[in-house]
């Protein structure tokens, strides 16, 4: 980050009274006054739920030159586009208006932020989605149907299996623009895409599932671990360079 955004940011945060107001503890989530850079955003503070694996960060992105909120829920991070603007007064403004609400509603599901394309496509009450199992292949079911999750563009996860310790997941999507279900991967919290669960019905989907959603968890695991088996193997080969190093033969 240039040194010119990051004071324009500091000078802008400085004596910030709406920051000190913030309480400690909000909905369930922890305050951290962070004021730190972190590649080209500068991460102002987040409220933080370690136990929901879920985060709201308020920040300043240099690409842009925009305030801005991200929004982290599991493994997946997105932007509330509502608070995006390039104005510190009307970011605090927004904040003060809507940052509550938007705790609430990640501490608890509120069916009211489900939109009526998403009630009418029957979604929440599919009963093949009450056959998922809590978990599979070492993954943990996350995010379940009768409670989706609204992201940007139109899109909703419906489904989304989880293994926090190898940061990887296998996520299902729906977008109502497109009428359309389909699928997202992360291994080592880097996406991986397929096209084997795009789908334009529940009775679809649901055949698609019994046919991929092992396999795909599987193979979604076998990669992750080979990472970690090849992070500890170049870990050893740098320490035992360095070894070498301090005790030439």
């Amino acid at each position: 980050m240039k040194d010119e955004t990051r004071d324009r940011v500091e000078a802008d945060i400085k004596d910030w009274a709406y920051l000190r107001e913030l309480p400690d503890t909000w909905h369930g989530f922890a305050l951290q006054r962070l004021a730190l850079v972190a590649g080209d955003c500068y991460d102002i503070y987040r409220y933080e739920n370690q136990d929901l694996h879920k985060s709201v960060t308020a920040y300043f992105h240099e690409e842009t030159h925009e305030y801005k909120l991200r929004v982290k829920i599991g493994l997946i991070e997105f932007c509330r586009i509502e608070f995006i603007t390039a104005k510190f007064d009307v970011f605090e403004a927004l904040l003060r208006a809507q940052f509550e609400t938007v705790l609430a509603g990640l501490a608890q599901f509120d069916p009211a932020s489900i939109g009526s394309i998403v009630r009418d496509k029957k979604i929440m009450t599919w009963e093949a989605a009450k056959e998922l199992p809590e978990t599979l292949e070492g993954f943990t079911l996350y995010i379940r149907p009768a409670e989706p999750v609204k992201i940007n563009n139109g899109s909703y996860i419906v489904i989304d299996y989880v293994d926090f310790a190898l940061e990887s997941s296998v996520t299902v999507y729906y977008n109502i623009y497109r009428d359309e279900f389909f699928s997202e991967a992360r291994i080592w919290n880097i996406p991986d895409v397929n096209y084997d669960f795009d789908s334009g019905t529940l009775s679809e989907l649901e055949e698609r599932l019994q046919t991929y959603l092992v396999p795909r968890l599987k193979e979604v695991r076998t990669r992750a671990e080979e990472e970690v088996a090849a992070r500890r193997k170049k870990a050893e080969a740098k320490q035992q360079n360095e070894e070498a190093e301090e005790h030439p033969s």
